[in-house]
């Protein structure tokens, strides 16, 4: 019914006139109270940009690893690295900076948290080690170890539990009967 125009109601009515098909029984109910018809959009839809969206892309621009680093998190309510940065420099241009003074200063100030964040840990794991107690987790760790973290499990997962070690003897008993098969084969055949 793809290459018929219309809806359903109209498809439906056209193959019960020409006898394709037999009247179906939700027919009348349908003619009765039509389903709605809403408007297509005549062009094509617009993408969203926001004002900071420009500054966005110059940051990513100036700092490439900030895409691994500095992960987005749908769950978390601070927003990204990135996003702030935008913000900040149009919160600068609203006040009166230029354009380059705002995003030198938004940059520097992006530099100064990420160090202090990393001078933080920093002295969270000396504490810890002095108090000879395990040093905590990285609070601010990239996102590929973070990912790694994750499969870390799922790859030990693989060597101790009995039902993918069930899995691995039974693949291994298929292979080792399908060698047998191709050595008893290829004798008689020479």
């Amino acid at each position: 019914m793809s290459f018929m125009k219309g809806d359903l109601l109209t498809r439906t009515r056209k193959l019960v006139k020409g006898l394709a098909m037999a009247e179906p029984v939700w027919l009348k109910a349908m003619e009765q109270a039509p389903p709605a018809n809403f408007p297509r959009a005549e062009s094509k839809v617009k993408p969203i940009s926001l004002p900071e969206d420009v500054y966005i892309k110059k940051f990513y621009k100036k700092h490439p690893d900030s895409k691994y680093e500095d992960a987005f998190k749908f769950c978390d309510f601070d927003p990204p690295p990135a996003r702030v940065f935008g913000c900040r420099v149009l919160d600068l241009k609203e006040q009166g900076v230029t354009e380059e003074e705002a995003m030198a200063m938004a940059d520097m100030e992006y530099r100064l948290e990420k160090k202090g964040k990393k001078k933080a840990y920093g002295r969270l794991r000396q504490i810890a080690r002095l108090q000879g107690k395990k040093p905590p987790p990285n609070p601010y760790p990239s996102a590929i170890k973070e990912i790694q973290a994750e499969e870390r499990k799922l790859v030990r997962d693989r060597f101790f539990n009995p039902d993918v070690l069930k899995i691995v003897e039974k693949l291994k008993e298929e292979r080792a009967a399908e060698m047998q098969d191709r050595t008893r084969g290829g004798r008689g055949a020479w």
